[in-house]
């Protein structure tokens, strides 16, 4: 008689009666990774992964492992050798290498090839030949038909492919492991989110009802919202694929790209709606937004300061721990969090990218895609679009020159494919602001220019220039002086903000002194507008906080553009304030989309293709003799969105935070909620700098045996003053701090 194989143990050894079998869970997650590949034609190679990945926990070895052997045993390994021995045609090949990737990184992530390789030449503990008998997979005709790369592309659309099979692998095997321990452990899982295709109806509802009450407001830009609106939810019915949304600051684009969204959703029956932000200090100003049209039970947000995956989380709380796997129907999240996953090889960030497939994506602030990895970011946003049924909207008051046919190292086909009425015509018609260059000021200069103004916006290049310019300004004795900057945790420039729009409001002095975190979709109306020297696009930002709302006349709303003399930019955005000057003279208007389309024409000349994927991220994909080689993990560890090295600093300076903490004072916590929570008290520091710190005593560990050194928290709260944020140059902490 075959000895019985398990998958999962219980703490009572003597009674394995209610342990799960190894065949239940191979087949459980087959079943369930099937389901979630449906959506993009793969659901036959997946449900083939799902039955091979545990194959190796068919030896002696491994089950005397969950009888407390201390021997290693490579268990995702066997499936992956298993797959590739098999027969098959050239294109069934190709998928067993997929498939054998996926497998083989099911715990540990996916591998670069020769790591592969190398493993799977090792030797592996002898499979009991029984799981023949239990375990029966057809491994033929698994390749999607509809996906068919172009020569050029077959090396990235085919690891993506890969990359999509083990996001429903390693999803659906969390998921059913989880099931048979809580169902042990009678814990209640609450993973349940409304499905978008099932309440699509009563969204567009509330969505209408919301704007239906705004249509109350009187005045010619409300009208011309509701016109662009109206024109831009008329175009939902076009076809999946890429769009471009190109709407001036002031015309509503959010809420237009939330409304094609409902609508594209309902005429295509697709899943989800995922909302992109270029920064995290504007996601919650969005997602309320969100909650407030639609309601607050169909909203994700998803951003991280602290990397989940620093620390493998998913072994040590893999049966407690509700990963993210974005199941919700809208999810808010951060660029870098939706990127870095693409491509990503760690099955905690990949978990959720099958959820992508069959949704809306919206880009917003498209040209704050960091130019150093462009290519590769619209590589994958051509992907999703061709190959996965997802809707790409790049969204933007300054659309970059994307078009194929302008970018030439890797463009997107959107020829007629604007969202928008009369991008050009809609810049004219909300013309709010009289762009004009200054000469070069320092500190003093300005803090003068200040004076003369109850109210003003000082947009600076650098959190130690904000802070040099105000406490000059604070010398100076002008009233109403604020300061923003990232020196601030989230929570605490929330409130800040708040403020400021309440003394705009009351015509009540106010000068707000800031970084360029107060650019994009920060909804403020200032009278005038000071921006230090930089590309286009920011200056058009900048721009977009000058008489928002169209009160005054354009002429009077002035946007001067400076050049600081004590405080030089960094080097990118001098070179960004040069490429706007070898084009300026050549447009009366700065903000039309042909000056907007020079500008990044010069940019991306300039720039060239190596530097626009400066790691080589797409050199890492290709196919030779029907194998593919793909390094999976360097990729991962290449694509860095945010290129500095910042480490988080926990600001304890209030009861929610220690509330926060306390609750993580027990090995058996659950990190992922209180890591979300904990974003809002944070604020980045350079490494080196937070290195000083941790020397000097400034800053500890919260309970570092449990947690590693994954919560930095402020010890020193001297350090965090109400007014400036954090600053640790008053404590002596640094003689040449980085800023």
């Amino acid at each position: 008689m075959a000895p019985m194989f398990f998958a999962h143990s219980l703490d009572n050894q003597s009674d394995k009666s209610q342990w799960q079998s190894l065949k239940d869970h191979l087949e459980a997650t087959a079943l369930l990774a099937a389901e979630y590949a449906r959506e993009f034609g793969a659901e036959n190679a997946v449900r083939v992964a799902g039955l091979l990945h545990d194959l190796g926990k068919y030896s002696l070895k491994f089950q005397a492992r969950l009888l407390g052997s201390k021997e290693l045993v490579d268990h995702s390994i066997a499936g992956a050798k298993e797959i590739l021995q098999r027969p098959a045609t050239p294109i069934d090949k190709l998928m067993f290498d997929l498939i054998a990737y996926a497998i083989a990184g099911h715990h540990a992530g996916l591998a670069d090839y020769k790591d592969l390789q190398k493993r799977l030449k090792s030797e592996s503990a002898p499979l009991d030949q029984s799981w023949k008998d239990e375990i029966e997979d057809n491994a033929s005709s698994l390749w999607p038909m509809h996906i068919r790369p172009e020569r050029e592309t077959v090396g990235f659309s085919s690891a993506f492919l890969g990359r999509m099979i083990f996001s429903c692998l390693v999803d659906a095997d969390y998921k059913d492991t989880e099931r048979f321990y809580a169902k042990h452990e009678k814990s209640a899982i609450n993973r349940d989110w409304p499905n978008l295709r099932e309440h699509i109806h009563e969204l567009i509802s509330s969505f209408n009802n919301h704007m239906a009450g705004m249509k109350g407001k009187p005045g010619p830009i409300n009208t011309l919202r509701n016109d662009i609106l109206h024109h831009v939810r008329n175009n939902a019915t076009n076809s999946p694929g890429l769009f471009t949304l190109t709407v001036p600051t002031g015309g509503g684009k959010t809420l237009a790209s939330l409304g094609f969204a409902l609508d594209h959703a309902k005429a295509h029956n697709l899943r989800r709606i995922i909302y992109a932000i270029p920064f995290t200090s504007i996601i919650d100003q969005n997602a309320d937004i969100f909650k407030k049209v639609l309601g607050s039970e169909y909203i994700l947000e998803h951003h991280a300061s602290i990397d989940k995956d620093k620390y493998d989380w998913e072994c040590r709380d893999k049966l407690r721990l509700a990963m993210e796997d974005w199941a919700a129907p809208i999810i808010v999240t951060t660029n870098v969090q939706l990127f870095e996953s693409l491509f990503s090889n760690r099955p905690s960030r990949c978990r959720k990218l099958h959820n992508m497939a069959q949704s809306v994506i919206i880009i917003d602030e498209a040209q704050t895609l960091p130019f150093h990895l462009l290519r590769p970011c619209l590589a994958v946003l051509d992907e999703l679009a061709k190959n996965y049924g997802t809707t790409i909207v790049l969204c933007t008051a300054t659309q970059p020159a994307f078009d194929k046919r302008d970018f030439k190292h890797g463009g997107l086909d959107i020829k007629d494919r604007e969202l928008a009425p009369d991008p050009a015509g809609l810049v004219k018609q909300l013309r709010r602001v009289n762009i004009t260059k200054g000469h070069e000021l320092d500190d003093d200069q300005l803090v003068n220019d200040l004076s003369k103004h109850k109210q003003a916006l000082v947009i600076v290049n650098s959190r130690r220039h904000a802070l040099s310019l105000y406490q000059k300004a604070k010398l100076a004795g002008l009233d109403g002086v604020i300061h923003l900057t990232t020196r601030q945790y989230a929570a605490h420039r929330r409130t800040i903000l708040a403020r400021v729009r309440e003394t705009l409001k009351e015509s009540a002095p106010c000068i707000l002194i800031a970084t360029s975190l107060v650019e994009a979709g920060v909804d403020l109306d200032f009278p005038r507008v000071w921006r230090a020297e930089a590309g286009l696009d920011q200056i058009a930002q900048a721009a977009g906080r000058c008489n928002r709302e169209n009160k005054r006349s354009w002429e009077e709303s002035i946007v001067t553009v400076f050049k600081p003399k004590d405080f030089s930019p960094p080097k990118e955005i001098k070179q960004l304030a040069a490429d706007f000057a070898a084009m300026e003279d050549r447009f009366d208007d700065l903000l039309s989309p042909e000056a907007i389309k020079a500008y990044f024409s010069e940019v991306f000349w300039r720039k060239g293709a190596e530097q626009l994927d400066n790691k080589g991220i797409l050199k890492n994909f290709s196919v030779s003799a029907g194998r593919l080689l793909c390094d999976y993990k360097t990729i991962a560890k290449d694509f860095k969105m945010i290129s500095s090295s910042l480490c988080p600093i926990i600001i304890n300076d209030n009861s929610s935070v220690q509330d926060i903490l306390d609750r993580l004072n027990s090995e058996y916590a659950s990190p992922g909620k209180a890591v979300q929570e904990l974003q809002s008290y944070m604020v980045q520091v350079p490494l080196k700098d937070f290195e000083c710190l941790i020397k000097n005593g400034r800053i500890g560990f919260y309970r570092k045996d449990l947690w590693e050194d994954q919560f930095a928290v402020l010890t020193d709260p001297s350090l965090y003053k109400a007014e400036t944020g954090l600053i640790w140059e008053d404590a002596g902490v640094l003689e040449n701090t980085i800023f």
